[in-house]
C-alpha cells in the first residue's frame, strides 16, 4: 500500500513538473513574440486586401516627420509572410524610424505573376508617401527595403517604370528615396533567377536592365556562396549603378547562401550573426545618406 501511494506521488510530481516546464515555455514564447503596433489597409484588389504591418518608435505613433522603411518579404513572388522582417522592423523603429512590414499578392494565395507583385509594391510607397501625417513620417525619406524576392519588388519601386495599379493617383511618386536590399532578384533572365516567371517579359521588371542614373542611395546585401541568386548579379548592379553616378555599396558576406541575413526571430537556426551585421551596416548607410 506504501509503495503504491509512493509510486502515485512520484507520478503525481512528474506531472507537475511537466505542466509547469510547459507553462513557462509557453511563456517564453510569448515574450519573445513582435507584435506591430498597429495594422493598415493600404490596398483593396480582388484577389483579397492588403495590409501594413506598423512598428512605431517608443510604440507610439510618431509625431514628427521621420524617416519610414518599408519592408517586402522573399518567397519567389509565390508565397512568404510579413512576420519575416519583424525583426529588422523592430530594430529601425527602436532608433527611430517608423517601419513598416508589407503584404503583397503571392501565387499560392492569389494566383498572382511577379507584376502583380510589382504593382503592390509601388501601391505601398504611393501610400506611405500620401499617408505621411497620418503616420508622421516625412514624404521625402522613404526606404523601400526586402529580401530575395522582395528584394526585387523593393528594387523595382525605383527602377522600373510603369506597372502602376490602375485607378492610384499617380501624381504622387512610388519611387523611394533609398534602397536597402537583402540577396534581391536583380536580373530576372536566364542569367539570373525567375526567368520562367516572366516568360517573353524576361526584361521588363529585371532591375539590372533599367539601370539610369538619378536613382535613390543604395546598398545591398549577397552571400558570395548564394545557390538561389547569383552573386554576380549583384556585383553587376553595383558596378553599372556607380557607373551611371548613383550611390550604390554592396556588402558581401565570404560563404554565405541565399538568405544569411535573416535573424533568429525568423529563422532560430540562423542565430543573428549576420542580423547583426547586415542591419547595424545598413542603419550606418543611412546614416550617412539620407537620415542626414
Amino acid at each position: 500500500m506504501l509503495l503504491l501511494l509512493s509510486n502515485k506521488n512520484k507520478i503525481m510530481h512528474k506531472l507537475l513538473s511537466f505542466a509547469i516546464v510547459s507553462l513557462l515555455f509557453s511563456f517564453c514564447c510569448v515574450a519573445n513574440e513582435i507584435v506591430p503596433d498597429d495594422t493598415l489597409l493600404y490596398k483593396q484588389t480582388k484577389q483579397g486586401d492588403l495590409n501594413l504591418y506598423v512598428f512605431y518608435p517608443n510604440g507610439k505613433k510618431a509625431g514628427v516627420d521621420r524617416a519610414v522603411i518599408v519592408f517586402f518579404f522573399g518567397g519567389g513572388w509565390v508565397g512568404g509572410t510579413p512576420k519575416q522582417f519583424y525583426q529588422q522592423c523592430k530594430f529601425y523603429a527602436s532608433h527611430g524610424i517608423v517601419a513598416i512590414s508589407a503584404d503583397y499578392r503571392t501565387k499560392s494565395r492569389n494566383n498572382t505573376t511577379p507584376f502583380e507583385c510589382v504593382k503592390d509594391g509601388k501601391s505601398a510607397i504611393r501610400w506611405v508617401r500620401s499617408h505621411s501625417k497620418t503616420l508622421g513620417i516625412n514624404p521625402d525619406k522613404i526606404i523601400a527595403s526586402g529580401g530575395s524576392a522582395g528584394g526585387h519588388i523593393a528594387a523595382c519601386t525605383a527602377l522600373i517604370k510603369g506597372y502602376e495599379e490602375d485607378g492610384e493617383i499617380l501624381s504622387v511618386s512610388s519611387v523611394p528615396n533609398a534602397l536597402v536590399l537583402f540577396n534581391p532578384v536583380l536580373d530576372t533572365t536566364e542569367k539570373g533567377y525567375g526567368a520562367s516567371k516572366v516568360k517573353e517579359k524576361e526584361t521588363c521588371i529585371s532591375p539590372n536592365n533599367h539601370i539610369r542614373p538619378n536613382l535613390p542611395p543604395t546598398i545591398l546585401f549577397h552571400g558570395t556562396s548564394d545557390h538561389t541568386v547569383p552573386f554576380t548579379n549583384a556585383t553587376f548592379f553595383e558596378k553599372k549603378m556607380q557607373k551611371a553616378g548613383n550611390i550604390c555599396k554592396l556588402v558581401s558576406t565570404k560563404g554565405a547562401d541565399h538568405g544569411f541575413f535573416n535573424g533568429s526571430y525568423f529563422r532560430p537556426k540562423n542565430g543573428d550573426k549576420n542580423f547583426n551585421q547586415t542591419i547595424k551596416e545598413s542603419y550606418k548607410f543611412l546614416r550617412r545618406n539620407l537620415l542626414k
